[in-house]
């Protein structure tokens, strides 16, 4: 069985296609989801879905860099990280390929959602893009904090920088989630990361819609092409699919507490 830990499900809810990629992705054994947040709407669809599939989709909520120049309100934040259904905060983090005129305001919302990650004890699901420094940052502020579990700190998902970015985020407690972008014809430099990550800190999502695996390459990307990473992952670590099923979906309900 395969986890895809991390899905945007607001494009396939609004256009009526969410049955039809609940049925996808059960046919290609991915029996679990993580449904992600990083705005009101988003927070709000994630536990809606959360709520309707119980124990097939999980829940997150975060305020994610998009946000950080609308002075968004953290009480309601506050109040849905404090629900059960919500297993993480997320998505949240720094973009400074896109906005990097927005940074100050980035880094002080990255910081007020790490603040009530390291608060209620739920893992932190993290962007970064062209902000290596700060992220490490930040993140090192949060570990200090963090009271819960330490393997439950949180993840940087839909990894592509370098190995010794890598090694920085492993040092302080995080896993490393790997996307399509891992069978790409260029992504050389990352498939060697992949070697690099310890097997316990390994996680595989698909970041749907975006971002689609070769052989999908060209087609709108969905939870039922998680496997298609796995199988990359599985040749590269040289064990089978279903140890990679296996270790993946371990990590995953020990990280979400599934």
């Amino acid at each position: 069985m395969f986890i895809d830990t991390h899905v945007h499900f607001d494009r396939f809810v609004e256009e009526g296609s969410f049955p039809a990629l609940l049925e996808h992705a059960r046919e290609a054994k991915v029996e679990e989801m993580v449904a992600i947040g990083g705005s009101p709407e988003a927070n709000a669809l994630s536990l809606k879905l959360a709520e309707e599939y119980p124990g097939r989709i999980y829940g997150c909520a975060g305020l994610d860099r998009d946000e950080a120049l609308k002075r968004p309100d953290l009480s309601e934040l506050r109040a849905l990280v404090q629900n059960p259904l919500v297993r993480a905060v997320g998505e949240t983090g720094l973009d400074y390929f896109y906005t990097p005129e927005t940074a100050a305001e980035q880094k002080r919302l990255f910081a007020e959602n790490l603040a009530l990650a390291a608060e209620f004890g739920k893992p932190v699901v993290v962007h970064t893009r062209d902000a290596d420094e700060d992220t490490v940052a930040l993140l090192k502020d949060y570990a200090q904090a963090w009271k819960a579990e330490p393997a439950r700190l949180g993840v940087l998902h839909c990894f592509t920088r370098e190995t010794a970015f890598a090694r920085q985020v492993l040092d302080l407690g995080l896993m490393i989630s790997f996307s399509g972008i891992v069978t790409f014809a260029n992504a050389d430099a990352l498939r060697g990361v992949v070697r690099y990550v310890p097997d316990d800190r390994l996680l595989i999502e698909t970041d749907s819609p975006y971002l689609a695996p070769v052989p999908m390459r060209g087609k709108r990307n969905e939870p039922a092409f998680v496997v298609h990473v796995a199988k990359q992952l599985a040749q590269l670590k040289g064990c089978s699919l279903e140890s990679i099923a296996n270790l993946t979906a371990t990590n995953a309900r020990t990280l979400f507490a599934l």
